[in-house]
């Protein structure tokens, strides 16, 4: 295979439209056990419209994560993950060459083509010895996938730059290779915990959702979703509680994962009301600070 430049085939690429209105999206990720307000299921349906990435934004904990596997689950469709952090570079987000299989070849062809290195070049930048990191394999990808970039704000800026071509253009550029372009356009959801300022390029290529704590009626409709064997009202006790900490300007306030999880443990022992003790036995449960468990077994106790 040459190693010029444009020798990959364009393939056209449609733009996903799984979820037409509020209603039917609100109606399918329930389906899958993921409880939606209509702000969150109408930002959905318009990027599943418009073929456009998604970026959900919001404290850690909201459950923005969650939020893209629902969407994949609806979907029937499998999620490829790229955990951000930083210092990720080009080779584990994007791709990489096989060099110890380049290096294999290069051996093997001086044999064959008499040291001819043409003939070499030509043979090892093809796509057999291409490694697909995230980004690429989910622009490749021919069945249904849901790209998630998850803790985007934890990326170097230099290296949020990786991403535009891909948010915009569905594709990425080779140079050796060429331009790799999407079989298909996969639904792209980014998370931020808003621990920086994203760059203006990159939120213009997305639709922005911002993603807070759920009220407590739809915290205690998630509790129910989500948690087996418990009833209504031990679902609206446990939300309320939770309301009242994150209230309590805390280090870190509890996350609907954690209430999930604190619900769980209720069902477990079989607490039918929650007393004043039980929230203080449980607040490891919740809280993962020292200074905020004190801060709060004082505010419940009034000690």
């Amino acid at each position: 295979m040459s190693a010029s430049p444009n020798t990959v085939p364009s393939v056209m690429a449609t733009a996903v439209a799984t979820f037409p209105n509020i209603a039917d999206t609100t109606a399918r990720l329930a389906e899958v056990g993921y409880v939606a307000d209509p702000h969150i299921a109408g930002v959905v349906s318009l990027a599943s419209l418009l073929g456009k990435p998604l970026l959900a934004e919001g404290p850690a904990g909201t459950g923005k994560t969650e939020l893209a596997k629902a969407v994949a689950r609806a979907m029937g469709a499998r999620v490829i993950r790229l955990q951000c952090y930083e210092g990720l570079d080009e080779s584990r987000a994007l791709y990489e060459w096989d060099y110890r299989k380049q290096l294999l070849r290069i051996q093997a062809v001086r044999q064959e083509a008499a040291g001819d290195w043409n003939a070499i070049e030509d043979d090892i930048f093809g796509e057999e010895y291409l490694l697909h990191r995230p980004l690429l394999e989910a622009i490749q990808a021919e069945d249904d996938v849901v790209l998630l970039i998850d803790e985007v704000d934890r990326l170097d800026i230099e290296t949020e730059a990786l991403l535009l071509e891909i948010l915009s253009d569905f594709q990425v550029s080779i140079p050796e290779l060429g331009t790799v372009h999407a079989r298909q356009h996969p639904m792209v959801v980014l998370t931020s915990n808003n621990s920086r300022d994203l760059s203006e390029a990159l939120k213009r290529r997305c639709l922005f959702m911002h993603v807070g704590y759920p009220t407590v009626e739809r915290e205690r409709e998630i509790i129910l979703a989500a948690v087996p064997g418990i009833t209504e009202n031990l679902a609206e006790q446990v939300a309320r509680i939770v309301r009242t900490l994150r209230d309590l300007n805390l280090k870190k306030s509890p996350s609907v994962s954690e209430s999930l999880d604190w619900a769980r443990v209720l069902v477990l022992q079989g607490q039918k009301d929650i007393t004043t003790d039980v929230v203080v036995e449980h607040l490891p449960v919740l809280l993962k600070h020292q200074a905020d468990i004190e801060k709060a077994t004082e505010e419940l106790t009034g000690a």
